[in-house]
């Protein structure tokens, strides 16, 4: 992925209003993060734990999307696994709901889907971050091609948040 400023960042939100964009918090350390190992860019908001937020390139363009997460419940401890990059975590797994794009999303309408809590898929895909013994299954998949199927997980989902 390339690297993003912060305004490619707000100006590439899709789920939310232009005053929403620019309200946000985005971390302030993009130049130090490791751009070259991301297939998308996604964190935590610092002032409210409810918040995360993603950023990709699809189709040569950043596209952002603001999602919601639930506070931390106790059936969250369980072992579960994130369908972007199909990492199993103890209690690091999140239903993070995005609402939809345009005119359904402003009805109310949302898509979801169970992601790293921290948001760090593409550094667990390549093994620059662990999440613990049993984290990653054994596959006989290359890493080339363990990134591809993270990448067209989250195209997927961002297609549905769009659609």
């Amino acid at each position: 992925m390339k690297p993003l400023t912060e305004q490619e960042i707000r100006a590439a939100f899709v789920n939310c209003t232009k005053g929403e964009a620019k309200r946000l918090s985005v971390p302030r350390d993009l130049a130090e993060r490791p751009w070259c190992d991301l297939d998308f860019f996604g964190w935590r908001d610092p002032q409210a734990r409810d918040r995360a937020y993603l950023a990709a390139e699809l189709d040569g363009r950043p596209v952002a999307l603001a999602l919601r997460c639930p506070s931390a419940a106790s059936w969250q401890m369980r072992r579960s696994m994130c369908s972007m990059c199909l990492t199993t975590h103890t209690g690091g797994v999140s239903l993070m709901v995005a609402a939809k794009a345009g005119k359904a999303g402003q009805q109310g309408n949302s898509v979801g889907a169970y992601i790293c809590s921290d948001l760090a898929c593409p550094l667990y895909v390549r093994g620059r971050k662990d999440a613990g013994v049993g984290a990653r299954l054994h596959e006989s998949l290359t890493l080339e091609e363990k990134i591809q199927r993270t990448v067209v997980n989250l195209a997927r989902f961002i297609a549905k948040v769009t659609a």
